[in-house]
């Protein structure tokens, strides 16, 4: 027993279970961690091994003869009928049967339907109706062939929960452990070994629990399969619903207006959507409703404004590697197209970064003690009454590039950080600074997404904090961010160069790629991977005529006709068919035919019609962006983009050195480094 261990028994004695003893038993019964604790906590609760090892046999003979296992449900209907009553461990759902005015249940495991449940429990335990709750069922049979009801009966109903939770004893002896020691309790409670993972990942591990202290507090997790992302939101606390494939209705999430009864945000404290990949609100305002909940803790059905204090939970699987899908699209990419919404996003108050935690492996699991999860569900419950929102301002003011949603947001994920950490409220400022640093990369990461979906709305993402103390400024970067350029350093192939394209008819901009292989031959031009169509076909016809025209003015050596060439466009940004590419081909042929690469790190803007006419581009302060978050130190820029050089903020442009050009053969000049 290590110091941890020692101090639990000692100051928390029957709050805490050794989380092996659930380890092993839950590997024989498909039972939620807190159903199976509630049980140890009854015969377990202690640190004498003669005690534990008759405690692990009683409750291995409770689940023995109690449980109800899907396979043998047909026997204990059995042994119900043949004693006449018996006694049960199940998950029991209601609804209201309005043909007959009363409730009726469902019973999962030993699959009995339309069971009469008296009004009395559903008034008591009003999560029979959202969801379900794991009882203890005195049940009872009696055959009434007049009856065309269920010949069961429930003679008592007994939510599976501690019956008491002295809070104020969890809270006053937090004092008796040092800050590490702690989070080492709160990862130990889940189940986890903290021993075995960085400091990071306890960290991460830890905020994975502040929708259970924090009212109407919004989080995503996304990453790799096999993480535990969704684990604690199933297994910890009765108080939470894991919405498993995403499947749901307006009815059920918030309220039915046929039964005016309010949903699942009305009910249990926190709601999680597992694979959010697979979110399906079936109601075509679904949508709209959740975004207006996930902003206020509120939403309008039929005449009715209704509060809710439930928190959001969103999980997901990222496939392929985070460095890729940073560079070429966003790390919200997996949520389902109808909800890749800027106005949706901006409601989540915090990103955790689920590719930091390790895939679970068997050493990452704990032998040692932690609080028994009913036990500290009801204290994390009790701590969602309180609030320490306050604590930034006694030390530091937030910079200025947070607007309000982003101050709540960070807000509210200290105050949730500070409540699991320093539930007795004795934390110093250097504990305040590592919940704050911590919140603002979560809410970056947020304003980081939105910044790529929604342009240049999202811009000041260089969030910052100043310590009230010495006046000091301080910066906080995500650290997905750094080295994630596209536009590699150094030269490229002659032929190769980036630039930006859009949508037909002015739509989305996005980084492309042009590469060029050029072989002997007779002139003839072949190209793949700019989409299809004849505005396509008439830009790249129209580039290659003014480079058989015009090469001569940049070389006098290069020869078109006698040149074989070979173009393929790399969509990077996926946006679909490219357009604006002229004046990129134009150069791009005349770097590989002149074998002559681009300047490093460049990146071409602007395009041109019919007789090397420039174009505009369309949307300077969007395609610097793009540029910038590609890495691109150069931008090659029309002289007609000045118009728009005032709308680019400063420290944007500040970016890049700047080669301004006034026709294409000028354009190819300044592209090549040719004086």
């Amino acid at each position: 027993m290590d110091v941890i261990d020692r101090k639990l028994n000692e100051y928390y004695s029957g709050k805490v279970v050794r989380k092996d003893l659930t380890k092993h038993i839950k590997e024989g019964a498909n039972v939620p961690s807190y159903v199976l604790e509630y049980l140890l906590g009854m015969y377990c609760a202690t640190d004498n091994e003669e005690d534990i090892e008759s405690g692990m046999e009683m409750v291995k003979r409770v689940l023995a003869d109690n449980f109800v296992r899907p396979d043998e449900s047909e026997k204990i209907k059995s042994k119900i009928r043949e004693r006449g009553h018996y006694k049960i461990i199940d998950k029991v759902t209601a609804k209201l049967n309005e043909r007959t005015d009363s409730y009726e249940g469902t019973i999962f495991n030993i699959n009995i339907s339309h069971i009469h449940i008296d009004d009395s429990y559903v008034k008591n335990y009003e999560k029979l109706l959202c969801g379900g709750v794991w009882c203890i069922l005195d049940m009872e049979y009696n055959y009434d062939e007049n009856d065309k009801g269920s010949p069961f009966q429930i003679i008592s109903l007994k939510p599976i929960q501690m019956p008491s939770t002295d809070v104020e004893e969890y809270i006053e002896n937090r004092k008796h452990f040092t800050l590490d020691e702690w989070i080492e309790v709160i990862c130990r409670s889940v189940g986890m070994e903290p021993s075995n993972l960085d400091l990071p990942t306890r960290w991460h591990l830890v905020a994975r629990m502040i929708p259970f202290v924090e009212n109407n507090y919004n989080i995503c997790e996304l990453g790799p399969r096999g993480t535990g992302k969704s684990y604690v939101y199933d297994e910890l606390s009765p108080y939470s619903i894991l919405i498993s494939g995403g499947q749901t209705t307006v009815a059920n999430l918030f309220y039915n207006m046929g039964r005016h009864t309010v949903g699942l945000v009305g009910t249990w404290d926190v709601v999680a959507f597992d694979e959010v990949a697979g979110i399906n609100l079936k109601d075509k305002d679904g949508i709209q409703i959740m975004k207006g909940y996930m902003a206020n803790g509120s939403f309008s059905r039929g005449k009715e404004s209704i509060n809710a204090n439930a928190s959001m939970v969103f999980v997901g699987n990222i496939n392929g590697s985070i460095e890729n899908l940073v560079k070429v699209s966003h790390l919200l990419s997996p949520f389902p197209k109808d909800m890749i919404d800027t106005a949706f996003f901006d409601r989540f108050h915090h990103y955790l970064p689920g590719w930091e935690i390790p895939k679970m492996r068997p050493e990452f699991f704990t032998d040692a003690y932690g609080f028994i999860s009913d036990y500290f569900s009801e204290c994390l419950r009790e701590m969602r009454k309180r609030s320490f929102s306050d604590a930034i301002q006694k030390y530091f003011r937030l910079g200025k590039d947070l607007n309000q949603r982003d101050t709540i947001a960070v807000r509210k994920t200290v105050s949730g950080l500070l409540k699991l950490l320093f539930p007795d409220g004795n934390y110093g400022k250097e504990d305040v600074r590592a919940c704050l640093e911590y919140a603002l990369v979560g809410r970056r990461r947020i304003k980081e997404q939105l910044k790529k979906i929604g342009g240049l709305e999202f811009y000041d993402v260089h969030f910052s904090y100043i310590d009230l103390e010495d006046g000091e400024e301080r910066f906080i970067s995500t650290p997905e961010q750094g080295g994630s350029t596209l536009i590699p350093e150094g030269d490229l192939q002659p032929g190769s160069l980036y630039g930006i394209a859009h949508q037909p008819g002015e739509g989305k901009l996005g980084l492309v790629r042009l590469d060029l292989q050029v072989m002997p031959g007779n002139g003839k031009f072949t190209h793949t991977g700019f989409g299809s169509g004849s505005s396509i076909s008439d830009e790249l016809k129209e580039a290659v005529n003014y480079c058989r025209s015009n090469l001569s003015r940049v070389s006098q050596n290069a020869r078109y006709a006698e040149s074989e060439m070979h173009m393929k466009a790399t969509d990077i940004n996926g946006i679909g068919t490219l357009e604006g590419l002229e004046l990129g081909v134009f150069i791009s042929l005349v770097s590989g035919l002149t074998e002559r690469p681009v300047q490093p790190q460049m990146c071409v803007l602007g395009s041109m019609s019919i007789g090397g006419t420039i174009i505009p581009t369309s949307d300077l302060p969007g395609a610097l962006q793009i540029a910038a978050d590609a890495g691109a130190k150069r931008i090659l820029i029309p002289v007609a983009d000045m118009i728009q050089y005032s709308k680019v903020p400063s420290d944007l442009i500040s970016k890049f050195s700047l080669e301004v050009y006034s026709d294409p053969v000028d354009a190819a000049f300044k592209a090549l480094g040719i004086k």
